[in-house]
C-alpha cells in the first residue's frame, strides 16, 4: 500500500494516511476488495461535524456479503475452510465458506420467520461455539442489529445491556464447557429475559444438553433454522448499524458503541489484512469472547481476508498448558491473538509445555488487552517466537473498531512499546493545556476522524460527547496516558479514567461499586484496581457501612460472595476492606485516584480538591498492612 501511494517510509506515509483521509481510506477498501451493491458518492462527509462523520456517503454494501458470500460463490475458495471450531474437550468441527454460507442462510430464513426485521436489535449471549458467529452473520444479513454480551456475565449486567439496546431478541444456548466442567446460561438468561421487557423470543442453542426450564418465549435453534440454504442479503446502506457493542466505563451503565457495516468490519479487517498481514487462506485464531471487541475483530479481521477462523471453547492451558500451542500446530494458525496475562501464566513452567509443538506455520503473534511488562515478552518473543516472529502490540478499543497503536511490520520492534501509530490515526500525546509534549507522560488524543469510529452512543449522543470530545476542542480524548519518546516508540502507561483492567476485561468501577451498595448495611463503595503479576490488575473493594457489623470477616465474605454471584468470578473483587469514609471532592465525587495512590502507598498528588483528605492516610495504612 505504501509503494502504490508513492511511499518507502512509513512514517511519510502515516502522514499522508491523515492528511487525506479520503484518499486514504478509498486506497484501503479497494486494497481489501470491499464489493459495494451501489457505489458510493463521498467517501467522506464532515457536514454533521468531526464527531460524526459518514463514510462512503450512500454507498449500499452489508457486512455478511463481504465476509461470506463473495467467498462462497467463488469457485477457488468456496471450499476453503472459513470457521474452525475446537471444544474444551477436543472436538473439532468445520465450515468451508460454502458451508457456512448454507448455515448462516437457514439461520437467517428462520429469524426471519420469527419475526425478526431490519433494525430490530438483538442480544448474544454464548460462549465462542459456532452459532455465535453464525448468529451473527445471519442477522446481518437480514439488516438487524446484533449486540455481543460477554459469556462470563451474569443476568444482571446482560439485562442492563438488553434493556439499553431495547433488544428484541436474546440468542443464547443452555451452556457450555469450561475445564472439563458444564457451565450453564440458561438460568443467567431467564433471569435477563425476565427483567426485560422489550424481549419477544429467546432463541435457545443446545450445546451441553443439560436439563434446563423452557419458558414460553422460548425456541429451539434447531427449530428455528429452515430447511432453505438460500437467502437474498438485505442491500443495506453501508452507514446502517450492524452491531452495538458495549463497554464499561467509569459510570454504572454500559456504553453502547453504535457500528455500521461499513464502519467497524473495515477498520478491522484493514488491520488484520494490512497491517498484520493475513492473507486469503491464512488462519487467525485470537483467544477471546465475542462480547470483548477482539469477538467481532477476528470474525470480520478474518472473513473480509478470506482466511480461516479459529474459534475456542476452552482455556488455552487446560488440561494442559501446552493446550494453546497443540491448537497452533493442529490447525496451522498463521496469526495467533494471546494476553500477556497468559504468558506470565506459564512462562515459569517446565519448557517441555511449549517446545515440543510445531510452531512453524505461526507469522505473527498478537496481543491486546492490557500492558505488557518486559519479562514476559522477552520470554514470548525468545522462547516461543525464537526472535524471528514478530510480536504485534496492538491497541485500540470497542469505540475505535480496532487498534490506535501497533507494531507495523516495515518497522522495527522493540519489546513492551508500539512502534507506530496505525494508518489512518491521527495521534498526538497533550499535556493538560493541549498542547503536544514528547517524552513525557501524556493524554492519548485523535485529531482526525477515521473509518470505523463509533456512531455515537446508541441513543446516548450526549454522552458520547462528553465523554470523548469536552475537553479540547475537536479532539478525540481515549483515556490512556502515553509516553511518545524521540525514537518513535509509544508507550502506555495506564489510563487517564478510573477503568479497571481485569486480565485484559475493562471494567467500570461504578459497575461493581453499584453491586457492593444493593446491601442494606452499606452507605457507599469505591473499587480499584491494583496491579497483579498474572491478571494485570486485581479489583480492591472499599465500603462504607451504616453500623460496624458484629462479625466484619463474615460481613465481607457475604459481600464477596454477593459480588461472585452477580458477576462471576473472573472480575468479582474478593478483596473488600471496611473504611470510615471514602476521599471525596467538594462536589461528592468519589476520588479513586486518591484511593488508588493511598492505598498502593505512592504519591497522590494534589489533593486539594479533597473534602475529607484525613481518610486518604487510613487507606494508606491499609495497604501497608
Amino acid at each position: 500500500m505504501m509503494q502504490e501511494a508513492g511511499f518507502d517510509e512509513y512514517d511519510k506515509y502515516l502522514e499522508y494516511t491523515v492528511q487525506d483521509t479520503s484518499a486514504f481510506w478509498e486506497h484501503a477498501v479497494n486494497a481489501l476488495g470491499i464489493e459495494w451493491y451501489e457505489d458510493y458518492k463521498e467517501v467522506q462527509n464532515l457536514d454533521k461535524g468531526i464527531m460524526y462523520p459518514e463514510w462512503f456517503v450512500d454507498g449500499k454494501m452489508n457486512v455478511a456479503h463481504n465476509a461470506l458470500d463473495k467467498w462462497a460463490e467463488d469457485s477457488s475458495m468456496k471450499n476453503e475452510n472459513a470457521l474452525i471450531w475446537e471444544s474444551d474437550d477436543g472436538e473439532v468441527i468445520t465450515y468451508t465458506f460454502k458451508e457456512l454460507q448454507e448455515e448462516v442462510n437457514r439461520v437467517a430464513n428462520g429469524f426471519r420467520d420469527l419475526g425478526m426485521k431490519k433494525n430490530d436489535v438483538a442480544t448474544i449471549y454464548m460462549a465462542m461455539i459456532p452459532e455465535t458467529t453464525i448468529a451473527m452473520l445471519a442477522i446481518s444479513k437480514l439488516g438487524a442489529i446484533f449486540s455481543p454480551a460477554f459469556s462470563g456475565y451474569k443476568s444482571e449486567a446482560v439485562a442492563k445491556r438488553i434493556q439499553a439496546a431495547e433488544a428484541r431478541f436474546l440468542i443464547t444456548s443452555d451452556g457450555f464447557f469450561r475445564r472439563g466442567k458444564t457451565v450453564n446460561l440458561k438460568d443467567e438468561a431467564d433471569l435477563a429475559a425476565e427483567s426485560s421487557s422489550s424481549i419477544d423470543h429467546v432463541v435457545v442453542v443446545e450445546r451441553t444438553k443439560e436439563k434446563v426450564q423452557w419458558q414460553d418465549r422460548d425456541v429451539s435453534w434447531n427449530e428455528v433454522k429452515s430447511d432453505d440454504t438460500s437467502f437474498e442479503t438485505e442491500k443495506t446502506n453501508g452507514n446502517d448499524p450492524y452491531m452495538i457493542i458495549y463497554t464499561s466505563g467509569t459510570t454504572g451503565k454500559p456504553k453502547g458503541a453504535l457500528h455500521t457495516h461499513n464502519g467497524f468490519p473495515i477498520k478491522s479487517a484493514y488491520d488484520a489484512g494490512i497491517c498484520m498481514d493475513v492473507c486469503k487462506k491464512d488462519t487467525l485464531f485470537w483467544y477471546t469472547d465475542m462480547g470483548w471487541m477482539m469477538g467481532p475483530f477476528l470474525v470480520y479481521g478474518g472473513l473480509l481476508n478470506g482466511a480461516s477462523i479459529v474459534m475456542f471453547e476452552g482455556t488455552p492451558d487446560y488440561p494442559t498448558p501446552s493446550r494453546i500451542w497443540e491448537m497452533v500446530e493442529q490447525h496451522k494458525v498463521t496469526h495467533l491473538g494471546i494476553s500477556p496475562t497468559l504468558i506470565r501464566s506459564i512462562m515459569n513452567l517446565d519448557e517441555s509445555y511449549f517446545t515440543q509443538n510445531d510452531l512453524s506455520s505461526l507469522k505473527m503473534i498478537g496481543s491486546t488487552g492490557e500492558p505488557w511488562n518486559e519479562e514476559p515478552w522477552l520470554w514470548l518473543f525468545d522462547k516461543i517466537c525464537n526472535k524471528e516472529i514478530p510480536i504485534f502490540n496492538y491497541s485500540g478499543g470497542t469505540e475505535i473498531s480496532g487498534g490506535i497503536f501497533g507494531n507495523v511490520l516495515v518497522k522495527p520492534i522493540a519489546p513492551v512499546a508500539f512502534n507506530a501509530a496505525l494508518p489512518g490515526m491521527d495521534v498526538d500525546v497533550f499535556d493538560d493545556e493541549g498542547q503536544p509534549v514528547k517524552n513525557e507522560v501524556g493524554e492519548l488524543v485523535l485529531k482526525q476522524p477515521w473509518v470505523g469510529m463509533t456512531n455515537g452512543f446508541y441513543k446516548e449522543n450526549e454522552r458520547y460527547e462528553n465523554t470523548y470530545w469536552n475537553r479540547y476542542k475537536d479532539t478525540w480524548v481515549h483515556g490512556d496516558w502515553v509516553v511518545h519518546d524521540d525514537e518513535g516508540f509509544y508507550t502506555i502507561t495506564g489510563r487517564s479514567d478510573d477503568t479497571l483492567n481485569v486480565a485484559g476485561k475493562r471494567l467500570g468501577p461504578a459497575e461493581l461499586e453499584s453491586i457492593f451498595v444493593e446491601f442494606d448495611q452499606v452507605i457507599e463503595a469505591g473499587v480499584i484496581g491494583v496491579p497483579h503479576e498474572v491478571k494485570g490488575e486485581n479489583p480492591i473493594a472499599f465500603v462504607v457501612v451504616k453500623n460496624q457489623p458484629s462479625d466484619e470477616e463474615k460481613f465481607k465474605e457475604d459481600l464477596i460472595n454477593h459480588a461472585i454471584e452477580r458477576l462471576g468470578k473472573a472480575i468479582a473483587p474478593r478483596t473488600v476492606f471496611i473504611v470510615d469514609d471514602l476521599p471525596k471532592t467538594r462536589n461528592a465525587k468519589v476520588m479513586r485516584r486518591a484511593i488508588k495512590a493511598a492505598y498502593l502507598n505512592k504519591d497522590a498528588g494534589d489533593l486539594s480538591a479533597l473534602e475529607n483528605p484525613e481518610v486518604v492516610e487510613d487507606i494508606r495504612k491499609l495497604g501497608k498492612k
